[in-house]
């Protein structure tokens, strides 16, 4: 059964490493949440190791730049890791061709030239007709557009075989108090019409050996933190490492009035129709 908990502080003393979610947990896109932040700093401060671990599509530095300009401090993090960090690399390899059609908006063209690596220079973006895969990274205008805006085009795509690689696995966003569909709901709309999508972000497990990789770790005692349920409490799951849902974001709607601690009989029924058990919850990350 779940554990509804009022603070990280409660268990941090079990734990080693946190794998913590970003949007959601530490901000919601416009501001920072200094509670959590507190609960990471205070987390490191007892020798514990945090990866700040995201679905955005774009590379480490590209994110590193966001939470500065929202006031997130370097003493609240040891690294971050990327779904874009590991998709990249998948795309350099060829996974999708040499020739992609990018879906995704100009804020994410860091994801292909935000990096040090020479195959980069192989990758070439073209038309759709020209193309020997896409690569999603978003909604070219996710504050209009919906995945029924892009049936036509994607539906093609799959026609012709066209493998595409999503960069970001999250179906939506909160953007404040506006919900945003992101590149898994396109890659997800691609898979119904009969398309191959490859993913590489939470909950798939190349964005969580990247994460071991960089803080140094192998296995122990490892914590995950997030508001999305077939994200990151099923990548822990599928990890089989333990995990705090923060009932406050993705979910709030559905837990009660108070959207600092969620309603037990809620919780217990919206958990057992999603089939998945996280280890914890609590209202808001602190």
């Amino acid at each position: 059964m779940t554990r509804i908990i009022d603070s990280l502080a409660e268990i941090a003393q079990d734990y080693d490493v946190l794998f913590c979610d970003l949007w959601g947990c530490v901000h919601n896109g416009k501001v920072a949440y200094p509670a959590a932040i507190a609960a990471l700093q205070d987390f490191r401060r007892g020798g514990g190791k945090v990866a700040l671990m995201t679905n955005a599509p774009r590379p480490r530095g590209a994110v590193a730049a966001q939470i500065a300009a929202l006031d997130v401090p370097e003493d609240a993090w040891d690294d971050i890791v990327t779904s874009g960090d590991a998709a990249q690399d998948a795309m350099f390899s060829g996974r999708v061709g040499r020739r992609v059609w990018h879906v995704g908006p100009e804020k994410d063209l860091s994801f292909f030239t935000d990096t040090p690596d020479p195959r980069a220079a192989a990758i070439t973006r073209v038309a759709p007709a020209e193309a020997e895969g896409v690569v999603v990274t978003g909604l070219f205008d996710d504050m209009t557009e919906t995945p029924a805006d892009y049936h036509a085009a994607l539906s093609e795509a799959a026609g012709r075989g066209l493998p595409l690689l999503c960069a970001n696995p999250d179906i939506v966003v909160d953007f404040g108090e506006q919900r945003l569909y992101c590149a898994g709901a396109l890659a997800q709309l691609y898979e119904q019409l009969g398309g191959e999508a490859l993913y590489f972000g939470k909950p798939h497990a190349p964005i969580y050996d990247l994460a071991r990789r960089r803080l140094g770790v192998s296995g122990g005692r490892e914590l995950a933190i997030g508001d999305g349920i077939g994200t990151d409490i099923a990548g822990a799951v599928a990890q089989g490492i333990d995990s705090i849902f923060v009932t406050g974001g993705l979910a709030a709607e559905h837990m009660g009035g108070n959207v600092e601690r969620p309603e037990d009989a809620l919780l217990s029924d919206w958990l057992k129709a999603e089939g998945l058990a996280p280890t914890y919850a609590i209202g808001r990350l602190r």
